[in-house]
């Protein structure tokens, strides 16, 4: 794909400049592109940005 860049969702530079990280997700089954980002740096900003753990633990009870 000559000529096509691809930005990082969190800074926006060119993941191809980089060593990129890609996530998707299940969505209805199927699997849907979340994009890509420079590398576990940006994606750590971009989770922690998004509060995208908050609420996400296993449930746990003492009994």
């Amino acid at each position: 794909m000559a000529g096509t860049t691809t930005q990082c969702v969190y800074c926006g530079s060119d993941v191809s400049c980089h060593d990129p990280v890609f996530v998707e997700e299940a969505a209805d089954g199927e699997r849907v592109s979340v994009g890509g980002f420079c590398n576990y740096a940006c994606l750590s900003a971009y989770i922690e940005d998004e509060e995208l753990t908050t609420g996400a633990s296993c449930e746990w009870s003492p009994t």
